[in-house]
């Protein structure tokens, strides 16, 4: 076993640069709402009263629908602009389709009965109340700081009348030049200063509004079959977990118990009549007392090591791949072992039974002659990579070792993907929020 400490700090970017950087995504996400918004006001209402007007035909039917499809095309293109504001991954409702074969108005009523679709079309119809206002404030945001800071480049060509009265004259800084570039320039200043919280501001109630009626359904949904997804992961996980520890009691102490019982049992027939023999019968009871306290040590490394309680992941993972059977490199954040870097123990706990499960299915099946394992601490996540150079043929298949390290990691919230072709190698990679 060789460990090699891993350092996985980012490169950290400069504040202005991270600044700037995000007041243009904030400004281009304010500025560029608004063609779209236009867009979709019109589309709304060009739509809905072409409806009203057609509905006592059977035409105002097939126009609300084309209506509510472009309504939704406008919603996806706000949804793909909504990541680079919110920080988020983007997320696409679930929207109710036609069944196969079905006929044409079924497939035109389907979009009236999808409440998103509805949702899409009422954004259309709202967005434009908000933007209008955003868009405003931060063209005089943008105007303001640049026509401001720029004002003694441009100063000397702007017309004045002799009875003109500049805005520093009447603020008292006195009459000239230099008071009025001092006072635009200031001004200038300020807006510059203020601008990256006014745009934040303007582009955060635009993507609020988006979010709300876009995402809102979806994300709700989404949350709900993930939690039900993780209850059932862990629900799977201990109960296999249950049942490996009732098979490991069975076969182990168990039936040294029994056994230990029968010696004893016999000792205590054999101590009038033969001394000697009880005095050997003792002595085997003895063996398997002191056996069934190993196995039952053993058992309870497995449910709690202490190494990882005590000392953190890092010395746990150590003494795993001290006891692989297959010849393992570990490479590992000391920092996870530190007190201020140390997990949450759920997280800990998760990862020190995916390394150890993994590193048995290595031993077990794979055949390998090496192994590698990285722990590495990212940026909101743990990431746990092992790789053998075994034959391959890994999979996630129902009945597989593998099962249950899948059912632990999401559990907990994570992923797992496992990549092993025939003939190998094989790598299980874990990713764990913390």
């Amino acid at each position: 076993m060789t460990a090699v400490p891993l350092a996985t700090r980012p490169t950290p970017t400069t504040p202005a640069a991270g600044l700037l950087r995000q007041l243009l995504r904030d400004s281009g996400y304010v500025l560029f709402g608004l063609p779209l918004a236009l867009v979709g006001f019109v589309v709304a209402v060009a739509g809905i009263s072409l409806t009203a007007g057609l509905l006592v035909t059977t035409l105002g039917l097939p126009v609300l629908a084309g209506t509510l499809y472009a309504a939704r095309a406008l919603a996806d293109l706000e949804r793909l602009r909504l990541p680079a504001v919110l920080r988020q991954p983007r997320v696409r409702p679930v929207y109710l389709a036609p069944q196969p074969r079905s006929g044409y108005w079924r497939r035109i009523l389907t979009p009236m009965r999808d409440p998103q679709s509805w949702l899409d079309l009422l954004h259309a119809f709202v967005k434009l109340l908000v933007t209008l206002p955003t868009f405003a404030v931060v063209l005089i945001w943008w105007a303001g700081g640049l026509a401001g800071t720029l004002y003694v480049a441009y100063d000397w060509a702007i017309p004045r009348g002799p009875d003109d009265q500049d805005l520093s004259e009447l603020l008292g800084m006195g009459p000239g030049a230099a008071p009025r570039i001092a006072l635009n320039t200031a001004i200038g200043i300020f807006f510059l200063l203020t601008l990256p919280l006014v745009a934040r501001a303007c582009a955060q109630l635009q993507a609020g509004l988006a979010r709300s009626l876009l995402t809102g359904v979806a994300e709700m949904r989404q949350r709900i079959n993930t939690l039900e997804d993780q209850k059932r992961a862990a629900a799977s996980a201990e109960a296999s977990a249950l049942r490996r520890l009732e098979r490991d009691i069975h076969d182990g102490p168990q039936q040294r118990l029994v056994r230990l019982a029968m010696d004893l049992g016999r000792a205590r027939q054999q101590l009038a009549a033969d001394p000697e023999a009880a005095r050997r019968t003792l002595d085997e009871a003895v063996v398997q007392t002191r056996e069934t306290l190993a196995e039952l040590r053993a058992l309870s490394r497995g449910i709690a090591p202490p190494i990882l309680v005590d000392r953190g992941l890092p010395s746990a993972l150590a003494a795993l791949a001290a006891r692989a059977l297959v010849p393992t490199e570990l490479a590992v954040d000391d920092d996870l072992g530190t007190p201020g870097g140390r997990l949450d123990p759920a997280v800990e706990s998760t990862a020190y039974f995916v390394v150890a499960e993994a590193l048995t299915n290595v031993a077990k099946h794979s055949g390998a002659t090496a192994c590698r394992v990285e722990v590495t601490r990212k940026v909101g996540r743990l990431e746990i990579s092992v790789r053998d150079d075994g034959v391959g043929g890994a999979h996630l298949a129902k009945g597989h070792g593998l099962v249950g390290i899948a059912d632990r990691v999401r559990a907990g919230g994570g992923t797992l993907e496992v990549t092993s072709p025939a003939g190998g190698p094989t790598l299980v990679h874990a990713e764990l929020p913390r």
